[in-house]
């Protein structure tokens, strides 16, 4: 199953859910940010134990706007029993992940199958 946002793609694989995010996401206004994150947590309210995979893929930079997204994400997800990864993470992207220390937080993983087969495994 798949759900369609204007910027997020939700692709479900069993109870785990990859999250797409446009490549345009850092242009995002905070007020679009946050409503987007309503729109991306809603169906993980359905999901007992919920597994996120985040696929970056398509985004080349982002900054604290998404880092806010994927901070509260991961709060929900953990305070439900759940787990939060990434995934294709470009160069610039990894790093910023390093020098905010953020890459101890998540596990990220180069391709979206390696990171459903560490959740779904």
């Amino acid at each position: 199953m798949t759900n369609y946002h204007e910027d997020f793609q939700l692709e479900w694989h069993g109870n785990t859910v990859v999250i797409i995010p446009a490549s345009n996401v850092e242009s995002m206004s905070w007020d679009l940010i946050e409503q987007a994150a309503d729109i991306v947590m809603a169906p993980l309210q359905e999901v007992e134990i919920p597994m996120v995979v985040f696929d970056l893929s398509d985004v080349s930079y982002f900054g604290s706007v998404f880092l806010a997204l994927l901070l509260r994400c991961h709060k929900h997800v953990r305070s439900r029993g759940g787990e939060l990864v990434l995934c294709g993470a470009s160069k610039m992207a990894s790093e910023l992940l390093r020098i905010t220390a953020l890459d101890t937080l998540w596990a990220i993983y180069e391709t979206r199958d390696e990171a459903l087969d560490a959740l779904m495994g």
